[in-house]
């Protein structure tokens, strides 16, 4: 019979702490309460969502994360509307990790909300529900007046995977805030419409560099049947050294082989993610006019680099191997 009664929760006595007038006892209540695990549990930590003491309610907030539920979402979104902005956060961190798709209904509700900060904290939310109830609302909140809204507006539908929703995404990478333009782009990698292909590829030509980051990234992972290639070549004499990586990241995923000697111009370059990122492509490519530029780096400073130029050096000889009059 030893360890039968372990795992009690005696939710009685919980509930007298969290009634006490020592802060620090509802505090350490409410801990307890969150490692139980019990449902029963949620409406006594309902109970301390509006504690006279702020240090309280965010461990509430924290603690609520541990469940889910249309009820947890309900008393999440009253810690998400708190003054205190340390138990803001946290609430809008909890609210995050709800799993269960009833949540929604309450998170669609509070798209209303005047604070820009409970909209994106929704939404962010309801992109990890994948609801199919929220993708109206998340359109709708493309044209909030809040770029942080309209980043997580873009996550949500980019989640939800759906063609007819395109366009929208589309319109987005105009925006005029670059992270909205960012997240739209990267949304756009589970189309396969080469619509969605052909906006990627004028997006490498963005004004603002991180948007032209994620267009070579995603562009890499584009499913599409057409896609254009030749503007990921042309970021190769990116200003930005984080965009040459996305591009020669993309070229080797996309086997462009003949981008070989571009990529093996990257070599040379003094950003060491990026010379190690050129040689995992040309290992890719397997090119063997390219062994003079990898044996010439096979002693690079940086060990990740020197890994990279070995593999990428054996897949040539394995190729060579195999087509000896090639």
């Amino acid at each position: 019979m030893s360890g039968l009664f372990e795992d009690f929760v005696d939710l009685d006595a919980l509930a007298d702490e969290i009634a006490s007038a020592d802060p620090q006892r509802r505090r350490v209540a409410v801990l307890s309460l969150a490692d139980s695990g019990v449902p029963e549990a949620i409406a006594l930590l309902a109970r301390l969502v509006e504690d006279a003491h702020p240090d309280v309610r965010k461990q509430v907030a924290i603690g609520l994360g541990t469940f889910d539920g249309p009820p947890v979402a309900n008393n999440l979104l009253v810690l998400l509307r708190d003054a205190d902005a340390d138990v803001a956060a946290a609430a809008a961190e909890s609210l995050a990790e709800l799993k269960d798709t009833a949540a929604a209904a309450p998170l669609v509700e509070a798209l209303t909300d005047p604070s820009a900060f409970v909209r994106a904290a929704v939404l962010r939310s309801l992109k990890e529900l994948r609801s199919p109830h929220a993708w109206g609302p998340a359109l709708a909140a493309l044209e909030d007046n809040d770029a942080a809204v309209r980043v997580q507006a873009v996550g949500v539908i980019g989640y939800l995977k759906r063609e007819d929703t395109v366009p929208a995404l589309q319109s987005a990478t105009k925006d005029e805030s670059p992270l909205v333009r960012k997240a739209a782009l990267s949304a756009l990698g589970f189309s396969r419409t080469d619509g969605a292909a052909q906006t990627l590829a004028r997006a490498i030509g963005d004004a603002d560099w991180i948007v032209r980051e994620s267009a070579a990234e995603t562009l890499g992972l584009s499913k599409a049947a057409a896609v254009d290639v030749t503007p990921l070549i042309a970021a190769l004499s990116d200003d930005y050294w984080q965009v040459r990586v996305k591009a020669v990241r993309s070229l080797g995923q996309r086997n462009v082989t003949d981008a070989a000697l571009n990529v093996a111009a990257c070599l040379s370059h003094p950003a060491p993610n990026l010379r190690k990122e050129a040689a995992a492509a040309l290992g890719q490519f397997a090119r063997p006019e390219t062994r003079p530029f990898l044996e010439a780096v096979a002693s690079d400073p940086d060990s990740d680099v020197r890994k990279n130029v070995r593999w990428a050096l054996s897949r040539i000889e394995e190729q060579r191997v195999k087509s000896p009059s090639s």
